[in-house]
């Protein structure tokens, strides 16, 4: 049941050095490291949960190695999204957009195949967000983070905040021939 009394101090030790040398590095590096805008970001904080796991639980990883695998992290992190704010094609290669989901009160089948999202998953983030019927629903966005927004009122006189929206574009045109 315990190992000795040596392991858990042992443990209680790691994990509190560990902890402020984590709060130390986040508070340096700022709050983009552990942001969730993308799937890069998403692998940094789950690797961080590996890293302290492993300092914690085993034997083999000192405090040093942990605090180095921490500062790696954030060192390629910090200096990834420096770069894409930097590159736009960067930034592309390592960033989703935004996919239009529903437009109008309909729901758009061939987008929901793309992004492997049921119509489950879009009546729920509407019902989430106060809305009962589909038809009041201006717009349904996937975001790179994976979360939905959605859109209730039609644009009163821009629409500026989707011109990064994967299909907006398109849909806009096609009300335009019509």
């Amino acid at each position: 049941m315990f190992n000795s009394l040596n392991y858990l101090f042992n443990t209680a030790i790691v994990g509190i050095l560990a902890y402020v040398g984590i709060i130390i590095l986040l508070r340096i590096s700022g709050k983009r490291t552990l942001s969730k805008w993308n799937s890069f970001d998403f692998v940094v904080t789950i690797a961080f949960g590996s890293i302290l796991a492993a300092m914690l639980l085993s034997s083999n990883t000192s405090l040093a190695q942990g605090l180095l695998g921490f500062g790696l992290l954030v060192l390629f992190q910090y200096l990834l999204t420096w770069i894409a704010a930097r590159s736009p094609i960067i930034q592309q290669l390592i960033k989703a957009k935004p996919t239009l989901l529903l437009y109008q009160g309909k729901i758009l089948d061939s987008a929901l195949k793309n992004e492997r999202v049921s119509e489950g998953e879009i009546l729920a983030a509407i019902r989430a967000s106060g809305i009962s019927s589909v038809e009041d629903v201006e717009a349904v966005v996937l975001e790179t983070d994976g979360s939905f927004s959605v859109i209730k009122e039609k644009p009163s006189h821009s629409d500026s905040a989707f011109k990064d929206v994967q299909g907006y574009n398109s849909h806009l045109s096609n009300l335009i021939v019509s």
